[in-house]
């Protein structure tokens, strides 16, 4: 599969109009419905690929844009998500040089 093809396992005559949020795979177990004792056989399954990780992440954007962004009366909470993320984002690259400034008790 090249950059902007669609992946192998879709067929337009059984699934219709493409969804760039769909897995178009062979379905299995959900990660939810997994017991401990599945665990290791469950993700042995996966497919721990470069090309297999980007269209996971291209998936759960796109499902993210779908849910939040692109309905006809979209709210606020696209933005809100946004700023939280980059809110934890930059506290977490920042910690090393915010921990050094704590207030320490001296007696």
């Amino acid at each position: 599969m090249a950059f902007g093809d669609y992946p192998a396992e879709y067929n337009p005559k059984v699934h219709g109009p493409y969804d760039p949020s769909r897995y178009y795979g062979k379905p299995d177990t959900p990660f939810g419905q997994v017991k401990l004792s599945e665990l290791g056989a469950w993700f042995s399954r996966r497919n721990k690929s470069p090309n297999a990780l980007a269209g996971a992440m291209s998936r759960a954007w796109w499902r993210w844009q779908h849910k939040y962004v692109q309905p006809k009366r979209a709210g606020i909470a696209p933005f809100f998500q946004i700023t939280v993320a980059a809110m934890t984002f930059f506290y977490v690259i920042n910690y090393g040089k915010m921990r050094h400034h704590r207030n320490y008790k001296y007696h």
